[in-house]
């Protein structure tokens, strides 16, 4: 890839090129997943409901010429086939396309696929070298396991919402679905390991991740805070509970973060607001004190802080290393020549919504790397391709739509 564009050469490499993954997920935790497998040059076949597909198809505005921004963001270089598996004749080619996979991921609720035959046991019986990934609200297992998994539910189960938010404010929910990615993402790290595995043991693996689960893996210090004091953090806003200052400020003209991370940072910090003192009390000098003092300590940064602009002091904090940066809001970010640089901010031309952009890939990768190829498929847009690759000529994949099977 060059001059920063997305390659959309859909025979490129990359460390997954050769894999097949069946992708029998919708909405955000499992595309995610698949997306990301994809990125890396897994080839990925979408399964999709006839007429209908994903649920986030659906979901808008904004819709650009009637595909769904939120469908096109998560699922590019992926292929899309239609396809009712609870039909007899869907089941069949279902079954063939299981047979060439290296890779199924699914998000259904637990027993669903049992149920027809297309759980974990029966499918690797068949396919011992298959890599079955599961992705739910609460797991495979435990006494909830059966409960529907949402982003919104997780995060106030998993006790992210509850120090969200201002300390005498509601609980919020963060602004992403954080909740379903950092699911994806960890669905796709099983995945990655169960093919490992795969190549020492010569067997598939099953991967199954639960959103609570995943929620709970994110607390990391929070949840030591919790342990070491026995009870439940309080919300602090953008503030840390164990740094001072490490959060959001306010200049003349709006807000800073400011991340002092030890006492070296906090002295650079009051040289550059011109409050050298500041460093020198006993009560700030050290990270302890500042955190046990914080109520004293912030009006006396925010007096200094207000007398210039958020530019003038993140330009002198970046010239003294202090880490830093502007609160801003998505147009900023998504314009930084920074991100652009990256290739983080990516063209691509969808066959219906036309000119679009998409984020890129964030692991970069010295070989043999991920890339975006293609955008995210119209409903359908693969099915007789992928059915003339298992030897189903015209005639019967006609015969199959007409039926309403695909």
């Amino acid at each position: 890839m060059n001059d920063n564009v997305a390659n959309t050469d859909s025979t490129t490499g990359g460390p997954l090129a050769g894999f097949t993954v069946l992708d029998l997920t919708r909405v955000l935790s499992g595309p995610y997943c698949t997306m990301m497998l994809a990125d890396m040059g897994a080839r990925v076949i979408k399964v999709e409901q006839p007429g209908k597909g994903d649920d986030t198809r659906g979901w808008g505005p904004p819709f650009q010429n009637g595909e769904s921004s939120y469908f096109m963001s998560v699922n590019r270089n992926k292929e899309s086939v239609t396809l009712d598996f609870k039909h007899p004749e869907g089941r069949a080619v279902l079954d063939r396309l299981i047979a060439e996979a290296d890779v199924l991921v699914e998000n259904f609720r637990p027993g669903a696929l049992e149920r027809q035959g297309l759980g974990y046991g029966a499918v690797s019986a068949a396919h011992p070298r298959l890599v079955y990934c599961s992705i739910s609200g609460f797991g495979q297992t435990g006494p909830r396991r059966s409960e529907p998994g949402y982003d919104a539910v997780m995060q106030g189960e998993g006790g992210l919402m509850s120090i969200t938010g201002a300390p005498d404010g509601t609980p919020y929910r963060l602004g992403v679905a954080i909740a379903d990615i950092a699911s994806g993402m960890f669905a796709a790290f099983g995945v990655a390991m169960g093919l490992l595995a795969r190549e020492r043991t010569g067997r598939g693996e099953y991967i199954d991740v639960g959103m609570l689960d995943s929620v709970a893996a994110l607390l990391t210090y929070q949840a030591g805070i919790a342990f070491a004091i026995g009870e439940a953090p309080p919300r602090l806003g953008n503030q840390h509970p164990t740094i001072v200052p490490y959060e959001t400020l306010t200049a003349s003209d709006g807000d800073l973060v400011v991340a002092a991370g030890n006492d070296t940072l906090f002295a650079k910090f009051c040289d550059v607001i011109g409050a050298p003192e500041l460093a020198r009390d006993p009560r700030f000098a050290a990270n302890k004190g500042r955190v046990e003092n914080q109520d004293a300590l912030r009006p006396l940064l925010g007096e200094r802080l207000r007398t210039q602009t958020r530019g003038h002091w993140l330009d002198g904090l970046k010239r003294a290393g202090v880490p830093c940066g502007a609160v801003r809001d998505l147009a900023e970010v998504l314009s930084d020549p920074q991100l652009q640089e990256r290739m983080m901010v990516l063209p691509l031309t969808h066959p219906k919504a036309g000119p679009i952009q998409v984020l890129g890939v964030p692991v970069k990768l010295a070989g043999d790397g991920g890339s975006v190829r293609t955008p995210a498929p119209v409903l359908g847009q693969h099915t007789r391709g992928v059915l003339g690759e298992l030897g189903y000529d015209g005639d019967r994949i006609a015969a199959l739509e007409q039926a309403g099977v695909i």
